[in-house]
């Protein structure tokens, strides 16, 4: 009898190869970090920091879980991501829009916008501090000036890909430019848009923590500073483990969410 798929009695082994591909890989980085922690609890100079190895921090992870102080230190955080991806969405797309429509536009904006994307949006610090009055207002804007500029190069670069028969067709049907931008140019756009988004997200997560180390007394980065005054290494390890894990479940969601909403479809 034939044999199907030339799996024989694994025909299931493909539909699991991802999952335990996966699982190499964290099994890996778990054996990496064990290592790590043995030589450094071995080390005369480093055997203070011992704490930072797996075991240590997987139970104090477990202490934060269930005192719930892993969520208290997680809300102010994904607020102020939050609200700094907003405020970078709201200007981005709209720029975005206009000098991908614009070639003139895109002449007159693109050095001074390569310009201030190449400086470190930890740069900006000591303006935020001054220019609002909340700590939080000023870790808001430095996100979302880190945020900004995925989004709006990847809305200006879709844009430009758009085939301009399709917006010539609109015009020829009465389309007017607020229809054709709802209609046309919007879902035309909205893959490049959230591409967009998860890399901003993704840069947004790694510039809150140095963020918070402002004078917040909340959120992930002042959880990490205080853990560092205090000596309490595990402490601080099982909040990095933490920011990983959130980080790694919301670029998991952009990445579902351009998957769903992605209208090529490949052949199979």
């Amino acid at each position: 009898m034939a044999v199907q798929g030339g799996y024989g009695g694994l025909g299931w082994l493909p539909r699991f190869r991802g999952l335990f591909s996966a699982l190499i890989g964290v099994l890996g980085l778990l054996m990496v970090w064990w290592l790590g922690g043995m030589a450094v609890a071995s080390s005369p100079n480093m055997f203070a920091f011992a704490d930072f190895a797996p075991a240590p921090t997987f139970s104090r992870l477990w202490v934060m879980l269930e005192s719930g102080e892993a969520l208290a230190m997680t809300g102010p955080s994904l607020y102020r991501v939050g609200m700094g991806l907003f405020a970078a969405i709201i200007v981005g797309v709209p720029v975005g829009i206009l000098i991908g429509r614009s070639p003139a536009m895109r002449e007159i904006t693109n050095i001074p916008f390569q310009f201030l994307r190449m400086i470190s949006p930890l740069s900006w610090m000591p303006i935020a501090v001054m220019a609002f009055a909340t700590w939080d207002g000023a870790i808001i804007f430095l996100i979302a000036v880190a945020a900004v500029w995925p989004i709006m190069f990847a809305t200006a670069a879709g844009l430009r890909r758009i085939d301009p028969s399709w917006l010539k067709v609109a015009r020829d049907l009465g389309a007017r430019p607020l229809h054709l931008l709802w209609v046309v140019i919007l879902p035309a756009i909205s893959i490049d848009i959230l591409t967009g988004v998860r890399l901003a997200l993704g840069v947004a997560w790694v510039i809150l923590v140095p963020a918070e180390y402002l004078g917040v007394t909340s959120g992930l980065g002042y959880a990490i500073n205080d853990a560092r005054d205090t000596l309490e290494y595990d402490r601080l390890a099982a909040t990095v483990v933490i920011i990983g894990v959130i980080g790694f479940c919301l670029d998991y969601l952009c990445m579902a969410a351009i998957q769903r909403l992605n209208w090529v479809r490949e052949d199979g």
